[in-house]
C-alpha cells in the first residue's frame, strides 16, 4: 500500500531554509540611515567645485595666451581694494551656492536646508548681526584705547569720497559675509552634521576656516586661532538663530568696521580710502601688532562675550532642520 503523500514540515532553523543574503558590504560603506553618506556627499560636491574650477581656469588661461596678455605674476599683498574684493567674493560664493543647489537636487532638498534661506531677503536676523558685529569691534578698540594701546590720529578720507567709500566697502564686506559663512557654515557643516554631529561638524568646518586663512600676509599663529574661534562663535548663532543670516552680518559689519570705518589692519592688510587713520602702541598680545586687532586678545574677550550673549538672547537650538536631517537622497 502506498504512503499518503504528506508534506514535511520544514524548521525555519533547518538548514534547507536559505538564508537572507548578507548586507552588502558596498551599502554599508556607501550608505547610511538616511541614504548616502556625509563623506560621500562632501566627496561628490568637491569634485564638482573642482571640475568646474578647472575649467574655468583652463579658460582663462587660453584666453589670455590668445589675447597676447603677459603671464600676471602676483606679488605680496599688503592693501586691498573694495571693487576687486567685491567681483571676487561674489564669484566664488555664486560657484559655491550653484554647486549647493546641485547637490541639493541630488538630496532632494533646499539651499534653506543649508542654512540660507531666501524667502525673505535680509530679514531682521541680518540687522541685528549687522548691529552686534559693529558693536563688537567697536568694543575691541575701545577697551584697547583705554589701555592706552589704540588712538585715532586723524581722518583719511574726506568730502563727497567718503560715502562712496562707505558703499563700496559695505558691499565688497557684504559679499565676503555670504561667501566665508555659506562656504564653510552652509553645505559643509549641515553635510558633516548629518555624519558626526554639529559640534564635531563646527570644529571641523572652523579648522578648515582657519587654515584658509594661514596665508593671509600678516596672518600670526594667534590670529588663525582667533579666525577658529570666530568659526565656533558662527556656528553657535547658526545653531540657535537657526540660519545663516545672523552671522552674516555680524561677519560683514565687523569686517567693515575694523577696515574701513576705523582703518585698523585685517590680517595685516590696510583698505585704500578708508575712514579713520589709526595707530597702535603697545604690546602684540594687546594690540595684535601687525595682525590687528584679530590677533589681539580682546578679540577673545569679545568672541566669548558675543557667544553668551546669544545663548542669552536666543534661548531656542533651531538649527538643524529637522525635517531636512530625514531627507533621503533619491
Amino acid at each position: 500500500m502506498d504512503e499518503p503523500n504528506i508534506p514535511l514540515a520544514i524548521d525555519s532553523a533547518s538548514p534547507l531554509t536559505p538564508a537572507p543574503p548578507p548586507e552588502s558590504e558596498r551599502s554599508t560603506i556607501f550608505y547610511g540611515p538616511n541614504g548616502l553618506r556625509a563623506g560621500w556627499r562632501l566627496l561628490i560636491f568637491a569634485l564638482i567645485l573642482g571640475g568646474i574650477v578647472s575649467a574655468l581656469l583652463l579658460a582663462a588661461h587660453y584666453a589670455a595666451i590668445l589675447s597676447g596678455a603677459p603671464p600676471n605674476k602676483p606679488g605680496p599683498q599688503t592693501a586691498i581694494a573694495p571693487g576687486i574684493i567685491a567681483i571676487g567674493e561674489t564669484a566664488t560664493f555664486g560657484l559655491i551656492l550653484l554647486v549647493s543647489w546641485i547637490m541639493g537636487r541630488i538630496e532632494n532638498r533646499r539651499i534653506s536646508h543649508y542654512g540660507l534661506p531666501f524667502r525673505t531677503p535680509f530679514p531682521k536676523n541680518f540687522w541685528a548681526g549687522l548691529i552686534w558685529g559693529f558693536l563688537a569691534i567697536s568694543g575691541v578698540l575701545l577697551v584697547m584705547f583705554l589701555c592706552h594701546g589704540f588712538r585715532i590720529t586723524g581722518v583719511d578720507t574726506h568730502g563727497p569720497g567718503l560715502a562712496l567709500s562707505a558703499l563700496e566697502w559695505a558691499l565688497a564686506f557684504l559679499a565676503v559675509g555670504f561667501f566665508e559663512e555659506f562656504t564653510f557654515r552652509g553645505y559643509m557643516q549641515f553635510t558633516l552634521t548629518t555624519g558626526i554631529g554639529f559640534w564635531p561638524a563646527a570644529c571641523v568646518s572652523s579648522a578648515l576656516f582657519a587654515y584658509v586663512h594661514k596665508g593671509n600676509s600678516g596672518e600670526s599663529p594667534f590670529g588663525l586661532v582667533q579666525v577658529a574661534a570666530f568659526g565656533i562663535f558662527a556656528c553657535i548663532a547658526l545653531w540657535r538663530t537657526g540660519n545663516l543670516w545672523w552671522p552674516i552680518g555680524f561677519h560683514a559689519a565687523w569686517d567693515w568696521g575694523q577696515t574701513f570705518f576705523y582703518g585698523v589692519p585685517d590680517s595685516g592688510m590696510r583698505a585704500s580710502h578708508n575712514f579713520l587713520h589709526t595707530a597702535f602702541n603697545g604690546p602684540t598680545w594687546l594690540t595684535g601688532g601687525s595682525t590687528g586687532p584679530e590677533g589681539s586678545i580682546l578679540t577673545t574677550i569679545a568672541l566669548i562675550v558675543a557667544s553668551l550673549l546669544v545663548l542669552r538672547f536666543y534661548r531656542e537650538v533651531r538649527y538643524p532642520d529637522p525635517d531636512a536631517l530625514g531627507l533621503r537622497l533619491r
